[in-house]
């Protein structure tokens, strides 16, 4: 094989593979590959149809590429092409999506953990969404406090359906755990409770992870269980 038959089969495997149609002279010469007749072609492709490198299908005058033909192309044409940019870019977004589902997965795996390990309702912020993720609503109602005001249970789940996330963004938190006993709390509806809350960063993002539960609650042990799943989250990244 010379080089203009070289190059000439990699035009046509570059536009059938753009086209999956058999791919004919006038085609090679309109589209500029080579400034030669379209007899010349013609001539040179019955040699890469001899050669094995193309074939001709039953029902079209075009030639489309054997095996043989892609073999040698991905052996001596293969290289980075005009489409190198357009595939980068694509990989860079489906990356970036990735990343962001694991970062969410994270924390609601940890979110799932904290809830098995207090009876009280833990919560987090999801990273790159605006809106607060939590479980045990159903624990903590049933506890003494809001089976003898369902009030105070309605103000519970008003608050975390409806507003919690704007809470959490206007407080300044770090990696300590911060408390906010009954009327330090920032809703009427939730001044009853108590609030442990710390932060989390993943891949720089930073949330926030805590606990609601009745003014009663074992601060001592969800210290240390807030603090291990906090960190847990942040080594995770």
């Amino acid at each position: 094989m010379n080089e203009r038959q070289s190059r000439l089969l990699q035009a046509i495997i570059d536009e059938f593979i753009a086209t999956a149609l058999p791919v004919g002279s006038k085609q090679i010469v309109e589209k500029g590959y080579f400034d030669v007749s379209g007899a010349t072609v013609r001539n040179e492709m019955q040699i890469l149809a001899e050669e094995g490198f193309i074939e001709q299908p039953h029902t079209s005058s075009g030639r489309v590429p054997t095996a043989i033909g892609y073999r040698v192309y991905v052996r001596e044409h293969l290289k980075p092409t005009k489409h190198e940019v357009q595939v980068r870019k694509q990989f860079e977004t489906l990356k970036e999506h990735y990343f962001k589902r694991k970062d969410q997965e994270y924390v609601y795996d940890a979110v799932a953990m904290l809830s098995r390990m207090t009876p009280n309702v833990v919560f987090a912020t999801v990273p790159h969404k605006d809106r607060v993720f939590y479980l045990g609503l159903s624990n903590v109602l049933r506890q003494p406090e809001f089976i003898a005001d369902p009030r105070m249970a309605c103000g519970i789940a008003e608050v975390l359906e409806e507003s919690f996330s704007r809470l959490l963004d206007s407080i300044e938190i770090d990696e300590t755990v911060r408390y906010f006993i009954g009327d330090e709390n920032a809703f009427e509806q939730i001044s009853s409770c108590s609030v442990m809350l710390t932060s989390y960063t993943v891949r720089g993002t930073t949330g926030a992870i805590g606990i609601l539960g009745p003014m009663r609650m074992d601060y001592s042990y969800n210290t240390v269980a807030l603090d291990l799943v906090a960190d847990m989250i942040r080594n995770a990244s």
